[in-house]
């Protein structure tokens, strides 16, 4: 399935408006076309990283550094920087935002999907850390806004899944 140049410009027109100027990510298909779009834009520093650790470090040292970030990754990824968002993030108060696309498909069910989808809603819940879901395309400023207002409000991460009907649609 493809991934929608549509909607990954919606999703980065929504990062530029909430001051975004930094995204970190682990190259992945899902997010092929915003990678390109920050990569093209002189107003946005992409980089890209081998472990989602990596690019967790980087979103935590650009904040830092007053540089507003938000991190890419797919939701199988997520367990990986659980140990990083308490013993840093959470520490040192990064209101981190995190897209992380995930698996869930209107319609199809697909076990290892379904099972990986709850795991990551799980472990958000059990960390305190805001979810958000944009269903739809319309939603996307809304819900990048707010969520970024959360982060920054609270100094704590805030996490949106992106569906794959969103994303490959």
């Amino acid at each position: 399935m493809p991934v929608s140049l549509v909607n990954s410009k919606k999703i980065y027109s929504a990062l530029k408006m909430c001051n975004i100027r930094l995204l970190s990510a682990v190259p992945d298909a899902s997010f092929a076309h915003l990678m390109r779009l920050a990569d093209d834009d002189p107003d946005m520093t992409l980089v890209l990283s081998s472990r989602e650790k990596e690019a967790l470090g980087v979103s935590t040292g650009a904040y830092l550094a007053g540089v507003n970030t938000a991190l890419l990754m797919q939701n199988s990824s997520f367990p990986f920087i659980v140990d990083t968002i308490v013993s840093l993030v959470f520490l040192y108060k990064i209101p981190l935002l995190m897209l992380i696309s995930c698996d869930a498909q209107s319609g199809i069910s697909n076990a290892r999907q379904s099972q990986v989808d709850m795991a990551t809603e799980l472990i958000l819940h059990t960390l305190n850390i805001p979810l958000q879901q944009i269903k739809f395309s319309s939603d996307v400023h809304n819900c990048l806004n707010d969520a970024q207002k959360l982060a920054q409000t609270s100094l704590h991460p805030v996490a949106i899944l992106l569906p794959r009907d969103l994303v490959h649609n």
